[in-house]
């Protein structure tokens, strides 16, 4: 008897087994030889998904709506897109000429979103800064603390915006019963928030409500960086806790502060979920984003060659005043050699 009559675990070691692609007694045996990709094409190979993804969710509607902007695409075009005459720049004419019903609308949405957005901001992250500096150091119940704190940020958009158009009702809402029935201070009136002028502080509220706890969150994060021995020290040199918060705090949250700004103003300024959800299709002007303005331009009068040269048109000034704003705060932060 050969080895080869022996099986191969009775072998030591494995002696007379036969690989795959090895010659044996019972002849050559070809193995299965896995697909083997170029040098270098590994990492295109893994980031060809998410092109593929960007390509259909993001690249194709945007290269759609500039087509669209250069068409006359009405209701009576609507089922057939392709026989939509084409206009030209007619449609941006339309929205930029301020002497126009169109575009002076279109200038006070783009105001009144400008003058919410730069407010959400701002408010946003004061609040944001306030309570990641006030729950930095460690106490009991902080971690709680924090936990409910992102309540806000984690509820979905509009179970917690019905919410607060519920709270706004003007005869039965919470707000109107605890501004003008136990407190008073709305001189013995009710006022409206979801239609007028209180429409701009109603969206206001919502919008900073729902945003400062992104702001903490990413503060907080910040913060982890920043070493304890430099409050330590300033502690020791006398400074005080607002000289450590201007000296140490914010120099250090520089780099994040420039994302988080960013984001938030990119947020607000496309918010389209919280106007809708809280006004509804015919917000106020208080309440009247650009995002609502552009549905209503298309989807209530039909119009959409004239809401996709509005939509161009906006994300035309998010890119310049994004390259605006990361070309200013680059310039402020200091080179490192």
């Amino acid at each position: 008897m050969t080895a080869a009559d022996v099986p191969a675990a009775a072998l030591p070691d494995g002696e007379g087994a036969v690989r795959p692609g090895e010659t044996g007694p019972a002849g050559p045996r070809r193995g299965r030889r896995r697909p083997r990709l170029p040098p270098g094409a590994l990492p295109y190979a893994l980031l060809a998904p998410a092109a593929v993804a960007e390509l259909i969710v993001h690249v194709v509607p945007i290269a759609v709506g500039i087509w669209m902007s250069f068409k006359e695409l009405t209701l009576f075009y609507i089922r057939d897109w392709s026989r939509a005459p084409g206009r030209g720049l007619g449609n941006y004419r339309v929205a930029v000429d301020l002497d126009g019903a169109i575009g002076a609308d279109l200038l006070r949405s783009f105001l009144v979103t400008l003058a919410v957005t730069l407010l959400a901001v701002a408010l946003s992250w004061l609040f944001g800064a306030a309570a990641a500096i006030l729950t930095q150091d460690r106490f009991r119940g902080r971690g709680p603390l924090r936990a409910l704190f992102l309540v806000p940020y984690a509820l979905p958009v509009y179970a917690a915006v019905m919410t607060w158009a519920f709270m706004f009702q003007r005869d039965n809402g919470l707000v109107n019963h605890v501004l003008a029935d136990q407190l008073h201070l709305t001189g013995g009136g009710r006022p409206f928030w979801l239609i007028g002028g209180n429409s701009f502080w109603a969206l206001v509220t919502v919008v900073v409500w729902r945003s400062w706890p992104f702001a903490f969150l990413v503060l907080t994060a910040g913060m982890q960086s920043v070493s304890r021995d430099l409050y330590e020290a300033a502690a020791l040199d006398g400074a005080g806790m607002w000289r450590r918060i201007r000296h140490i705090t914010l120099p250090a949250l520089r780099p994040v502060n420039q994302v988080l700004v960013l984001v938030l103003f990119l947020w607000t300024f496309n918010d389209f979920n919280t106007p809708f959800v809280l006004f509804g299709k015919a917000a106020p002007d208080g309440g009247d984003l650009v995002s609502v303005h552009i549905y209503h331009a298309s989807f209530v009068t039909w119009n959409f060659g004239t809401g996709s040269a509005m939509s161009v048109l906006l994300l035309l000034f998010l890119l310049v005043a994004t390259a605006a704003y990361l070309l200013a705060t680059s310039r402020r932060r200091p080179a490192h050699g």
